[in-house]
């Protein structure tokens, strides 16, 4: 967890690196909406973002298994983009089917899975250190991809680094990583860019909080996967009914700087959800207006 952190304290973290984010334009004001049913009628599909959208930590938001049904029900097509990385999609699927969700397998595109991909781009024979939950396994990854927290040869020895996850991930790996990454300079991929999560109290720190420092301090070229950058995006559309255009689809998310940049960059319509995830307990005009990214709707719920 990050204790302290606040809204305030994340939205700045993400302003640090602004320059390294997809640039765009953005309408000049956002509409105040209640709830998603306000705006089924006038899209064609939507793109759901998890943790602050369909789900707090492991609680299902009021509301959001009903809302997933009405689109469905309208006929529009419904996609879960998120940047959880940790655990394969059988293990995401599972999760929103406890919580009430009926998510087929190609509804769900994760951060994990376009990260994946990409490791077909370097030699067969890479050995690749995963940094993630423990106790996280790698099925559905066709590569030489070992967990660092039960092999810490890898430092050394690793031909790359995969940061999934940042569960259990300390101040002494974050020390020994940029100190290996310094006297031999390797590929440092992240599945997962967010900085912060929600949880049930507070915020976690997620993997873009912590490579901040190892880029800055290493000077490594990091490959990101996952919202806001255009790979995310572009996975969505494979799995979308072709012709649709771009406007007519709805990104959904609680996070300014990967959910509403990274749609809008995307061509979407994008819906910032309120009143859970980031801005909980917040009103987001001052973030946006410090910002500058602006949504073209506010929802206080999903």
């Amino acid at each position: 967890m990050a204790p302290g952190w606040s809204a305030h304290d994340a939205v700045a973290r993400y302003e640090v690196i602004r320059a390294d984010l997809p640039q765009t334009a953005f309408p000049q004001v956002a509409r105040a909406i209640h709830d998603l049913s306000e705006v089924i009628a006038s899209h064609d599909a939507f793109v759901l973002d998890a943790f602050g959208v369909l789900n707090v930590g492991e609680t299902a938001i009021p509301g959001a298994v009903e809302r997933v049904a009405q689109m469905r029900l309208a006929g529009r097509s419904v996609v879960v983009l998120t940047n959880g990385a940790s655990f394969a999609k059988a293990t995401a699927l599972a999760k929103y089917r406890r919580l009430g969700f009926d998510f087929a397998p190609e509804e769900v595109i994760a951060s994990r899975d376009i990260a994946a991909a990409a490791l077909a781009d370097w030699p067969q024979d890479h050995v690749w250190a995963a940094i993630t939950a423990t106790g996280a396994e790698f099925e559905d990854i066709p590569f030489d991809l070992r967990p660092l927290d039960r092999s810490p040869d890898l430092f050394q020895r690793a031909d790359g680094f995969l940061f999934l996850g940042s569960e259990g991930w300390s101040e002494a790996k974050q020390a020994k990583l940029i100190a290996a990454l310094k006297d031999q300079p390797r590929p440092l991929l992240v599945a997962n860019p967010d900085i912060v999560a929600p949880r049930e109290v507070g915020f976690s720190l997620e993997p873009g909080h912590f490579v901040q420092e190892i880029a800055q301090e290493t000077g490594c070229r990091v490959q990101y996967f996952g919202k806001p950058h255009a790979n995310a995006f572009e996975a969505v559309r494979k799995v979308l009914p072709s012709g649709l255009r771009s406007e007519r689809i709805a990104m959904v998310g609680d996070t300014l700087h990967t959910d509403i940049l990274g749609g809008r960059a995307a061509g979407m319509a994008t819906v910032l959800i309120a009143g859970h995830g980031l801005f909980a307990g917040h009103d987001p005009s001052a973030f946006i207006a410090a910002s500058g990214i602006v949504p073209d709707y506010v929802a206080a719920t999903t």
